[in-house]
């Protein structure tokens, strides 16, 4: 399976839509609107694509209708078959807590897909200087997509030539310190979200910097795609040059609520069938897992942590997958940090994370990222289990 470069959803070769050859190299899309944001970006004519039929695919090879619809089946048929009255009561429950947190996060990853050009994350990926980590970091908060997709643009900004380390700690930091996700946990968490935010920012920032150190002492990998930037581009420059030649016509205006809502329907099509499944276990786990599992076994102790931590190894969900899930665990066990630890770890000892690390980064990279990032997870949970 290929990946897509732009939103790095799974694309079949076989079946691909979109395919255009780029420098050598082959490039599948999920949709057009990807394959048109690529093109943009490169600087490509419009003609490139090599295999470029009608879009037409087939509801039933899509995530989202398949998810969608088994689901949809399973609360219908909850309605004559008692036993799954408690799997739909909870789903219900969910769905009613964040539902505006979907919605608001989709839009708004829209409109950041189609505002902000991803020159403006490369520009600042490539320095060695400490600065880069909290650019990379920061610039993780405007990547509205899940992990899945993240790890994709991750591999491919490195490509680029961004530096190891500032593509470790954009790595951490965009599943759970991104827009999209920061609605939905502060619906499910409330404040205590900003725990989760901040505590990631910083586990962040702390494992690139220590990757820096590394690099500098070739203790990991150095990235030979690193290309010396012009030094006569600006993103200020640029940003004022955008809006200087934008004329807010009707056209215009529509033009852009029309990218806004394709980014939006994209980001939708790659996430919304992760946070279904990350509902459905939920609310699986609320109605027939016994409340004193959770507390006997993933309760507010070292021992709670480490199996929480265990879990979420094996578990493998996208990051707003993950949310549900974790917002479950702490409503079952009362242990704000055994959720943070859940969240976290997702990211950190993700096996295909660390897999495609491995070969695309260096092993020495991968076999770093669990190494640093687990001790520091481990404490900020045993912390947030004493505060809330």
């Amino acid at each position: 399976m290929a990946k897509d470069p732009i939103c790095g959803m799974d694309v079949d070769e076989k079946e691909a839509t979109y395919k255009i050859n780029h420098e050598g190299d082959d490039y599948y899309f999920c949709s057009r609107h990807c394959m048109e944001k690529f093109i943009s970006e490169n600087g490509l004519p419009e003609n490139v694509c090599s295999h470029c039929t009608p879009e037409n695919k087939k509801l039933y090879k899509n995530k989202l209708v398949i998810i969608g619809g088994l689901i949809l089946i399973i609360l219908g048929l909850s309605y004559f078959i008692p036993i799954l009255e408690l799997f739909r009561i909870e789903f219900y429950k969910y769905l009613k807590i964040i539902w505006w947190a979907i919605l608001l996060g989709i839009i708004l990853g829209g409109a950041i897909d189609y505002f902000i050009p991803r020159e403006y994350v490369s520009k600042t990926l490539a320095s060695k200087q400490k600065r880069t980590i909290l650019y990379a970091v920061i610039l993780g908060f405007f990547m509205s997509a899940c992990s899945h997709g993240i790890l994709a643009l991750a591999i491919q900004l490195h490509k680029k030539g961004a530096s190891t380390p500032s593509v470790i700690a954009f790595l951490l930091a965009s599943p759970w310190a991104n827009l999209t996700i920061t609605i939905m946990l502060i619906a499910f968490f409330g404040l205590k979200a900003l725990f989760l935010i901040f505590s990631a920012i910083l586990i962040a920032i702390i494992t690139g910097l220590i990757y820096q150190v590394l690099e500098k002492y070739n203790l990991i990998e150095e990235n030979k795609n690193t290309l010396k930037l012009e030094e006569d581009f600006s993103i200020i420059k640029d940003i004022r040059k955008r809006i200087k030649g934008t004329k807010l016509t009707f056209k215009n205006i529509q033009h852009a609520l029309i990218g806004v809502y394709e980014g939006s329907v994209s980001l939708g099509n790659m996430v919304l069938w992760w946070i279904l499944i990350g509902m459905s276990l939920a609310s699986i786990a609320g109605a027939y897992v016994p409340k004193n599992i959770f507390s006997e076994y993933m309760g507010a102790s070292i021992l709670g942590l480490i199996v929480t931590l265990i879990v979420a190894t094996v578990i493998e969900i996208c990051s707003e997958g993950s949310s549900p899930m974790a917002f479950e665990i702490y409503k079952q066990t009362g242990a704000f940090g055994n959720a943070f630890v859940f969240l976290m770890a997702g990211v950190a000892t993700d096996y295909t994370e660390i897999g495609l690390l491995w070969h695309n980064v260096g092993r020495k990279t991968a076999l770093w990222l669990p190494a640093i990032t687990v001790p520091q997870i481990i404490i900020l949970g045993i912390i947030a289990n004493h505060i809330f």
